[in-house]
């Protein structure tokens, strides 16, 4: 991955400060770092709103006294089933403008919201947990869903979420962030804070649902889910790598069908003519 000078800098910055940190507790370092690893990015910078936002409902709910924000397509004459896009971490809703367009074209329902800390709703971070439990509020407020299509992060927390939504019929996971150990290894290969803290990072991470850091794993909670799967990634994917992939198409779970694609990465992957062929054909049947 290659870094701009700004967040070379930032990461320098953190570094120093969190390792300074450490001398005196490891567990506030570890607290810190947990924030600087669930917070954005890239800010939340303001990006144009592409004409069809313009045409949808707005909805809104509140979370963990957060509001967080979203829009409803329902076409005129629509098929009735209602179709949740979840985005990825330092995303938004706006980036799937091309789907959204595609699904209303299939007489599909559409809702998307921009995840806590994201987009246009409030908040300044975001884990995998309060994400989960985000998805679980929009099934019950504006549930009855028939699908949810999430990407990155957002398979995970909605991998997470339909453990306890056992009505979903389908779940379309692209480019899943399938565990959570290696995304927290990832990221300290770019701010190298060292093992001592990511150790305690970990640590931190179990006490706050007293759960393993295994639990917060695809793998593991798509053996839990009866819904029917669609799972794509490519092999190219340097930000959830494919290895991690190989061990659930091991599984071969009969309820789970898997479309890899080579040269696509992470990000490409859901703008893909072919991938797209692939969601709708999956939809429909």
């Amino acid at each position: 991955m290659k870094l701009k000078l700004s967040q070379r800098i930032a990461i320098s910055y953190y570094k120093t400060k969190i390792k300074t940190i450490s001398i005196l507790s490891k567990k506030i370092a570890a607290e810190k770092t947990f924030k600087l690893f669930c917070t954005p990015y890239s800010g939340k910078p303001k990006r144009k709103e592409p004409l069809i936002f313009k045409q949808a409902e707005k909805i809104s709910f509140f979370i963990e006294k957060l509001i967080v924000r979203g829009w409803q397509w329902t076409p005129k004459n629509n098929n009735g089933k209602k179709v949740l896009i979840v985005h990825g971490f330092d995303s938004c809703s706006y980036k799937f403008e091309h789907f959204i367009k595609l699904l209303i074209q299939e007489s599909f329902i559409v809702i998307a919201f921009d995840a806590p800390a994201h987009g246009i709703s409030e908040g300044k971070t975001l884990d995998a947990w309060l994400y989960r439990n985000t998805i679980i509020e929009i099934e019950k407020k504006f549930g009855h869903l028939y699908c949810i299509i999430a990407h990155s992060l957002g398979g995970l927390s909605t991998s997470l979420a339909t453990e306890q939504i056992p009505q979903l019929p389908k779940i379309i996971l692209i480019s899943p962030a399938t565990e959570t150990q290696r995304a927290i290894d990832n990221f300290f290969s770019i701010v190298k804070f060292g093992n001592e803290i990511k150790h305690e990072l970990v640590r931190l991470i179990e006490s706050i649902n007293q759960l393993p850091i295994s639990y917060y794993s695809v793998k593991r909670s798509i053996q839990k889910i009866n819904a029917k799967v669609l799972w794509i990634h490519d092999k190219k994917d340097w930000i959830c790598p494919y290895e991690d992939v190989e061990p659930v198409i091991n599984l071969k779970l009969p309820n789970v069908e898997f479309y890899i694609t080579q040269g696509l990465g992470h990000n490409k992957i859901y703008r893909n003519k072919e991938v797209l062929k692939r969601v709708i054909t999956f939809l429909n049947n």
